[in-house]
């Protein structure tokens, strides 16, 4: 039997769109008849969790017919003592993964922070993707910039020791994409600064260079409804320009993943 593709959504940064990213690539799986599993790793903050959950509740109480992934939460630990707080995480991982792995696609919500299910997560990862905000703040969580040079960040350090992990453990590499998101239309100095380090860095560190979604309210919208781009036919609401680059936006992302 072929085992599942996992993709992780991952960075050391909240507010780049890590869980829209994740729900809207599930969704696009799903409608291509692929079987499709999300875990989130990010328990305490829940955001896919709360997705999907807004997903069900619509399904239930408009009798809508839309398809969902099978989901699972995986919790931080408890327990006090270090070692049997990762056995008990390390153990909570492998199940949901378990459980997923007569599927064709596995997707990871992970943390804005570094933590052990994090690592753990990447650690499987057959691509990764890593969304950040056109600025030198989010650039600052891929590398330390200054006057004088660049250097990794420890995210990107811990990225390449999860790759090496995952190398040692069950010989297959790990595909790095890290994606422009949340674009605005207006061309800035500051952007342009940053598109340039990042075309520089590409092959420096390792990783391939997407272009995401642009910033849009209807994603809020989209949120609240348990909804993704794919479901505008459910809604009260024309189909624009912009809602269909949007759907362009997501199949150019999905396009970029190498499925083994």
């Amino acid at each position: 039997m072929a085992r599942p593709h996992v993709i992780v959504l991952g960075n050391e940064k909240g507010g780049t769109g890590k869980s829209t990213i994740c729900m809207h690539i599930a969704m696009h799986f799903l409608a291509n008849g692929c079987k499709v599993g999300t875990v989130d790793v990010d328990a305490r903050q829940g955001t896919l969790t709360r997705y999907i959950n807004n997903r069900l509740k619509y399904q239930q109480t408009k009798q809508a017919s839309i398809a969902a992934p099978q989901h699972f939460s995986v919790h931080k630990s408890n327990l006090n003592e270090p070692e049997s707080a990762k056995k008990e995480e390390q153990s909570s991982f492998d199940l949901a993964m378990q459980k997923l792995s007569d599927h064709d696609f596995i997707l990871i919500d992970t943390p804005g922070n570094d933590t052990f299910l994090s690592r753990l997560a990447h650690s499987h990862a057959d691509t990764i993707i890593t969304p950040l905000n056109d600025s030198f703040v989010d650039l600052d969580m891929l590398v330390r910039v200054d006057e004088d040079n660049l250097s990794p960040s420890l995210y990107s350090e811990m990225v390449w020791e999860q790759r090496k992990a995952r190398m040692m453990r069950d010989k297959r590499s790990i595909d790095w994409i890290v994606m422009r998101n949340r674009l605005t239309n207006l061309y800035s100095h500051n952007r342009g600064k940053v598109e340039d380090v990042l075309v520089s860095l590409a092959k420096r560190i390792g990783f391939r260079l997407a272009t995401g979604f642009n910033e849009r309210v209807i994603f809020r919208e989209l949120f609240v409804s348990g909804l993704t781009l794919l479901d505008f036919e459910l809604m009260d609401k024309s189909l624009t320009i912009s809602h269909v680059t949007a759907k362009q936006e997501l199949r150019d992302l999905v396009g970029m993943i190498k499925v083994n």
